[in-house]
């Protein structure tokens, strides 16, 4: 279930927030920290996981401690799905 969800994740970020639809994100590349997505991308892809996933993600949650990498989004969404 993992795999799936950090598939859709990768290709979500790639596709939409990146513009680069080809591109592999790797479950541990950093977004945040690194700057591929910025402040304004963070909500879209909150909103995205919400919707996608039927999980709920509160403001104080959009930040380097939870939306760094792919695996810990994946984790998150997981956790909240049980």
């Amino acid at each position: 279930m993992d795999q799936d969800i950090t598939e859709a994740l990768s290709r979500y970020i790639a596709a939409t927030i990146l513009k680069q639809p080809n591109r592999k994100i790797q479950p541990d590349e950093p977004l945040i920290s690194s700057g591929l997505v910025d402040s304004f991308s963070l909500v879209d892809l909150a909103l995205y996981i919400e919707d996608s996933f039927c999980v709920h993600i509160d403001d104080t949650e959009l930040n380097v401690d939870t939306f760094n990498t792919i695996q810990q989004l994946a984790g998150l969404i997981r956790d909240r799905q049980k």
